[in-house]
């Protein structure tokens, strides 16, 4: 059977499973694996094992293990490689919110720089926010001080709100360790502090492309404040008084520290120093300590907090585990789903093809990307599907640049229209009182336009500092 054919295959069965029959992600994704898998003949991935390198041996053995024992192993890997990261992160996220230091970080914000630049600090704070804390939360933590910002002032609603969604929506697919970025660093084998580095620069850039688009769209279309759906659940964040709340510097230092600790240890990878400074930089740079730190910093902050009941802590990383819980399901089958389609040679053919028609391995990627994304809505499952088609070619040596450039670019395409089949569509429309075509027109050609700028910058970085 064609590589290719086994490619639609796939893709059919995961969009289809999700924009049609309503699957959740991890049945559709783990559903298309074990479809693609029974159907790849064995010659195919004894080709794929020794186009890595690897023994004759090892290949045949590979070839005739069991359905079932594959899919098991790829699944435990990817849990391996990113099960801790994830749930280290959800307990941070949970944490920020509970504690008010989420709340801190934009108050402090809008303090220093003042009402008129609230834009600026909307679009900052969600940059900030948007690392530990998935894009769907971050909105529904600042709507409300968007909403009152907007009261206020008598002006700029839509300004606000979209502000709010520009920091956040980038580093939720460029920054680990949201799953998206963390899956394809770990696939692309992109070391985690150079893909936290390029993320976050990559997003202030798209950012500041996305302010101006807010600018605009608020000019050409105004809009009076509205109320959202869930204003009951979200106005108490809003009215807590700030002796409720951590001071600023413990807000961020769960935030800020693991950045520091990981890109200290791929620092110390290429600049000298002792072997003893070496061997602690190493440890406490390991992303899986890093993170732990971070979650042990935000848990104290909850513990520490006026008031704060025992039950409450248990109660927070309760929550935070049981979301970090399914987000590693369905990571690890998208792992499962792009180990089996690596073991197809999709990616040879593919990268024969883009050489044949002289078609670069980022547009590609890009086209690829914004192709899945656009048909079962969301960004995580379009960037795993995305690494799994095309990571079987995704080394430096073959790629001629970085592998952290097919990242970001895979990461910018999974911004591509975003319309009703995305959560993240609704949950700005309903809670900022947008109308769906009023959305349509802001929020989702804001993000197209981001993620192709982003793109397009990736693609002008990789050929003037391919870094190879």
């Amino acid at each position: 059977m064609d590589p290719f054919l086994l490619l639609l295959i796939g893709v059919v069965i995961v969009i289809g499973g999700i924009v049609f029959l309503k699957l959740h992600a991890f049945i559709a994704l783990f559903a298309a694996a074990i479809v693609v898998s029974a159907l790849t003949p064995k010659s195919y991935i004894e080709q794929s094992v020794l186009a890595q390198k690897r023994p004759q041996a090892e290949a045949t053995a590979r070839a005739q293990e069991p359905l079932g024992a594959k899919l098991a192993a790829k699944f435990g890997n990817t849990c391996t490689s990113l099960g801790v990261l994830i749930a280290m992160a959800s307990i941070v996220g949970v944490c920020l919110l509970h504690s008010g230091g989420a709340d801190r970080i934009v108050r402090t914000t809008l303090g220093f720089f003042g009402e008129k630049r609230s834009p600026f600090v909307f679009a900052t704070s969600g940059l900030v926010l948007g690392v530990p804390v998935f894009f769907d939360t971050v909105f529904l933590l600042l709507i409300p001080l968007a909403r009152a910002m907007a009261v206020r002032t008598g002006k700029n609603y839509l300004l606000y709100v979209l502000a709010i969604a520009v920091g956040t929506t980038m580093t939720h697919s460029l920054v680990p360790p949201t799953p998206g970025p963390l899956f394809a660093a770990n696939a692309l084998k992109v070391d985690l502090g150079t893909m936290m580095v390029a993320g976050l620069i990559l997003s202030a850039f798209t950012a500041c492309f996305g302010l101006a688009y807010a600018w605009w769209a608020n000019r050409r279309w105004p809009i009076d404040a509205r109320s959202g759906s869930d204003d009951a659940t979200l106005a108490p964040q809003v009215e807590r008084p700030d002796s409720e709340l951590p001071p600023f510097w413990l807000a961020m230092a769960p935030i800020v520290l693991p950045v520091i600790l990981i890109s200290g240890s791929t620092i110390a990878d290429i600049v000298t120093v002792s072997p003893e400074l070496n061997r602690w930089i190493d440890a406490l740079g390991h992303p899986n300590i890093a993170l732990a730190i971070a979650a042990a910093i935000a848990l104290a902050t909850v513990a520490t907090r006026p008031g704060s009941d025992p039950k409450v802590v248990k109660s927070t990383v309760q929550s935070a585990l049981a979301d970090a819980g399914m987000i590693i399901l369905v990571t690890a089958a998208g792992g499962v789903f792009g180990g089996v389609l690596q073991e197809t040679g999709v990616g040879e053919r593919i990268q024969g093809l883009a050489r044949e028609y002289r078609i670069g391995v980022l547009p590609l990627a890009f086209m690829v990307t914004a192709l899945i994304r656009t048909a079962q809505g969301s960004a995580t499952v379009a960037m795993v599907t995305s690494v799994g088609i095309l990571g079987a070619f995704a080394s430096a040596g073959t790629l001629g640049f970085h592998p952290v450039y097919l990242a970001l670019t895979i990461g910018c395409a999974s911004k591509i229209t975003p319309w009703m089949n995305d959560s993240g569509f609704w949950v700005v429309c309903k809670t900022s009182g947008l109308t769906e075509r009023e959305t349509l027109r802001t929020m989702s050609v804001m993000f197209t336009l981001m993620g192709i700028v982003g793109s397009l910058i990736v693609m002008l970085a990789a050929k003037l500092f391919p870094l190879v």
